[in-house]
């Protein structure tokens, strides 16, 4: 599972960056990330990173936490994430779920969704 959350930690790190190579080596083919507004696939949420219409500013993460079902893994992050979207920037606390899968003895993730929370 360390290797899970390290990889977690590093797609973080290259969203942040907009390492768009790394993050398409690592994230599935078919995988989905469901924002406040959008639901994107792999390719399409590269594309945003890519061109900047979200730009990772700070990911401040308060939890992580990570359990596995069979070949899947789940991790729940909670953060408050600074982002400029749409040339506006917005801070959102959040907890992000992570689905990853492992095939082929790789893991790769699946699925990453926002669900915007209070405090």
């Amino acid at each position: 599972m360390e290797e899970v959350l390290q990889l977690s930690s590093r797609l973080w790190q290259a969203m942040h960056e907009e390492d768009v190579e790394f993050l398409r080596n690592h994230i599935h083919k078919e995988a989905v990330f469901v924002h406040m507004g959008v639901t994107l696939q792999r390719d399409d949420e590269l594309d945003v990173i890519k061109n900047r219409g979200i730009v990772y500013k700070n990911i401040d993460v308060e939890d992580t936490s990570i359990r596995q079902i069979d070949s899947v893994f789940i991790v729940l992050t909670k953060l408050k994430l600074t982002a400029v979207v749409g040339g506006n920037e917005v801070v959102n606390p959040f907890v992000v779920t992570e689905v990853y899968s492992k095939g082929d003895n790789e893991v790769k993730l699946a699925s990453l969704s926002y669900t915007r929370i209070n405090y």
